[in-house]
């Protein structure tokens, strides 16, 4: 049953050069790729938002610290500084999100230091603080609960980003393991076949295309949801 063509009966996406049902070989890689996704967008919004949280909020030797040293990630190639993270951690899930957020976090953070510098001189703000409660408990109550629609957005945004990232370590063979089906890996074994297996490579690349541009075209509706100066225009 190997390189069986689309439409065949039982095998809707075909088979590829093992024999393995393309169809089912697609949704499981749709599971790999949604999961990585949402791991690192989650660990890179988690310590992006706080040590954004941080620096905007008590300024200082706190700000310049990370401030230089999101800048210096920033300085490197994402590409780049993620395949040189995989190289010393090796393939795995696991591996897969921490080098995905190593540089994943600055975005976030950049994002929560400016709202929080803006938010924090703020009358609300003013009054907690006046009423005696501790930074942490002002930044966690009153302040992040005020910026998290703009937080979700970028988390949106950038899964769409972090999926492309992901199938293009698979597809170089950096990702998850060869054992599991990914996205990027299955691209990579259709190559040889393009001319007499053209759907091995193809219906997996369009899975890429079409669940990233989803998730886009959903960012850019949520922020235009959840900007008023957008839903007036």
């Amino acid at each position: 049953m190997r390189l069986r063509p689309i439409g065949t009966p039982g095998h809707p996406l075909g088979t590829d050069h093992l024999g393995a049902d393309l169809h089912s070989r697609v949704l499981w890689g749709a599971r790999v790729s949604i999961l990585v996704g949402v791991l690192a967008v989650s660990l890179s919004l988690a310590v992006g938002a706080t040590l954004g949280a941080l620096a905007g909020y008590f300024g200082g030797w706190v700000d310049a610290v990370f401030s230089r040293f999101a800048d210096l990630l920033m300085g490197f190639p994402y590409l780049l500084f993620t395949l040189f993270a995989m190289a010393i951690l090796g393939p795995g899930i696991a591996n897969l999100v921490l080098a995905l957020s190593f540089k994943g976090w600055v975005e976030f953070f950049r994002l929560t230091r400016g709202e929080v510098m803006s938010e924090k001189t703020r009358e609300y703000v003013l009054a907690a603080r006046a009423l005696g409660r501790s930074p942490a408990a002002i930044i966690a109550s009153e302040i992040l609960p005020n910026i998290r629609h703009s937080l979700l957005v970028l988390a949106t945004l950038r899964m769409g980003y972090l999926i492309v990232m992901e199938a293009t370590l698979s597809f170089l063979g950096l990702g998850v393991p060869p054992e599991v089906p990914a996205w990027g890996s299955m691209v990579a074994a259709g190559r040889e076949y393009m001319v007499s297996a053209w759907w091995i490579a193809t219906v997996p690349g369009l899975a890429v295309v079409g669940l990233v541009l989803s998730i886009n075209l959903f960012g850019e509706g949520l922020r235009e949801a959840l900007d008023p100066r957008l839903r007036s225009l």
